[in-house]
Formats: structure tokens, C-alpha cells, sequence
């Protein structure tokens, strides 16, 4: 299906209007601070701010390299691509490589003008300005993500709903059937939920972290461990009468999985649960003992799962917010 996104107006309209303003003012060469506004738009503030920095800074570096190669050897083809070798090479070393493509464009202005005077120079600059300077103010507006945030947090969770309550279901009952599809799509939702989460933070200057990108790091890790669980559930060839204990244990887990941390409770109920396991009576058959090793290392693998959500501070309540 054919959709315009955000990004592809600003730039649109942001190139326009670069184009507009450089012909108002009579500029040579107008239509170039279009290209320099078309670089400069990202999909996020932070990234905008460095890609402007590195193509001005690219820019002026062009400027000075013209100046000494032009003036001082000749305009010629030739004398391009020795500047290109030495020009380059400086870009990657002071970190505006980006700025390559932007002050190739400077570079050819000056070459066709033949000549370097203080009106060439004030009009690529101008040209620089007003690319960049347009491309940072359409990227002020970026449009928020925390809606979808949320609506990925409360589909991830009930997704680990969903999972725990066919573990437990396996585990009262081995005849249960479970597609599976909640494995798939908590996989990329997952993916997809961090991705945007960390390109709020490139959207905030004064902001290093974001407590939606730490809750699905911490849920990742978790999935993982969940991934391992369930071939450990699916081994199981005997029923004992710890498999009703953890089912039980687990289901009550389901109804409790949200943003915030209540882990500890949980840790505590494991910890008890534990305890009664050695308490009773030893396996006494080879079966019965794989089932209950195989349950063992299951609860080791939950009490993992359970010190992550511990180690994580919990979301801020959106009512307080």
C-alpha cells in the first residue's frame, strides 16, 4: 500500500523551501541548498544535529582544500581528483565523512566558477546555511511514540501471558494443544518494540536513556529464557506431583506480568517452593527422577527470569506522568 511517512513531507517541504529561500536572495546555484536540506533530514534530532554538523563542517573544509589546490596548481579535472585523495582521507580522520557527498557539490561550484573571491565563498556558505538551517528546523517536530510504546509493552505482555498459561496448561495436562504463534510474534515484536524505544532517545537532547528501551532489553533477555524453558516443559515423560505445584506457581505468574516490579514476591514464592521440593520424597524411578530434574532446572531458569524483572526499576505510572 502506497504511504507517505513523516520524514519522506518534511523533506519534501523542507526542500522546497530551502530552494525558495536561496533564489529569493538571488544565490548561485540555488537548488543545491535543497540537496544540503535532503542530507541533512534524519529519522531523529540527535542524528540530524550530527549529520548538519559534519556536512558544514565538510563544506568549509572544501571550501579552504579549493582554495589551496585551485588557486595555487590550476583548475583542472585533474587537480579534482588529487584534492579528492587528500580530501577525503581528512574528512574520515576528523569524523564528517557524511559531509563527502554534501562538499563534492561545493567543490564542483567552485571549479566551474574558475575562481575564488569573497563573493563565490559568502555564496556557498549561504548555500550551507540555509540547506542546513532549514533541514534542523523541519526536524524540531518529531511526532511521539509513547502511545505505540505502550500499545507494544501491553501486547508483549499479554503475549508472556499467553505463554506461561500454555506452559501451565502442559504441565497439568500433556495432551493440551498451543500453536506456538505467541513465540513468533513476541520475537519481532520485541524487535521491533526496541528499535523505537531507542529512537525516542535519539529524539530527546537532554535524555541518555529511556525506560521503555531498558523494559524490553530486560524483556528480551526474559523471552530468551523462556525460549529455553519450554523444550525443558516439553521433555517432561512423567507426571509428579511438583508438575501441579510449578503449574500452579506459573499460572499465578501469568496474572501478574505488567510494567511494574514485583518481583521479589515472586522470588520469595519460588525460594518457599523450592524448599518443599526438598522435602519430599526422593524419586523412584529413573523416569520420575529426569521429570523432576528437568522441573528443577526448569524453576532455576524461572528464578533467572525473575531476578531480571527484579534488577529493573519498573515504568513510571502513566497517571503520575
Amino acid at each position: 500500500m502506497f504511504r507517505i511517512g513523516y520524514r519522506t513531507l518534511k523533506t519534501a517541504v523542507g526542500t522546497a523551501i530551502a530552494i525558495m529561500i536561496a533564489q529569493f536572495f538571488e544565490i548561485d546555484n540555488y537548488a543545491s541548498a535543497g540537496i544540503i536540506t535532503i542530507l541533512c533530514i534524519q529519522n531523529t534530532k540527535r542524528k540530524s544535529i550530527r549529520a548538519s554538523w559534519s556536512r558544514f563542517a565538510a563544506c568549509v573544509l572544501a571550501m579552504v582544500f579549493s582554495a589551496v589546490f585551485f588557486e595555487v596548481i590550476a583548475y583542472h579535472p585533474l587537480v579534482i581528483g588529487l584534492m579528492i585523495l587528500f580530501f577525503i582521507p581528512t574528512t574520515v580522520i576528523l569524523n564528517i565523512k557524511e559531509g563527502i557527498v554534501t562538499s563534492s557539490v561545493i567543490i564542483l561550484h567552485i571549479f566551474m566558477n574558475g575562481q575564488i573571491t569573497v563573493d563565490s565563498i559568502l555564496n556557498e556558505l549561504w548555500i550551507i546555511v540555509i540547506g542546513v538551517g532549514i533541514a534542523l528546523i523541519m526536524n524540531l517536530y518529531m511526532p511521539s511514540v509513547e502511545s505505540k510504546l505502550v500499545y507494544l509493552q501491553e501486547k508483549i505482555e499479554s503475549n508472556f501471558y499467553e505463554i506461561f498459561t500454555q506452559i501451565a496448561a502442559y504441565l497439568r495436562d500433556e495432551n493440551s494443544s498451543w500453536d506456538g504463534k505467541e513465540i513468533t510474534e513476541t520475537d519481532k515484536l520485541l524487535s521491533e518494540a526496541k528499535t523505537l524505544a531507542f529512537q525516542d532517545v535519539e529524539n530527546h537532547f537532554m535524555r541518555n536513556e529511556n525506560h521503555y528501551y531498558l523494559y524490553f532489553t530486560m524483556r528480551q533477555k526474559q523471552f530468551e529464557l523462556v525460549e529455553r524453558m519450554l523444550p525443558l516443559i516439553s521433555s517432561l515423560s512423567s507426571s509428579v506431583e511438583q508438575r501441579e505445584m510449578i503449574a500452579s506457581f506459573v499460572e499465578d505468574l501469568s496474572d501478574h506480568i505488567h510494567g511494574g516490579n514485583t518481583a521479589i514476591l515472586y522470588l520469595k514464592k519460588l525460594f518457599d517452593l523450592k524448599l518443599k521440593f526438598e522435602e519430599m520424597e526422593m524419586p523412584k524411578t529413573r523416569e520420575e527422577f529426569e521429570t523432576r530434574a528437568a522441573l528443577y532446572q526448569f524453576i532455576r531458569e524461572m528464578e533467572e527470569y525473575l531476578q531480571l524483572k527484579q534488577s529493573f526499576r519498573g515504568l513510571p505510572d502513566p497517571d503520575k506522568k
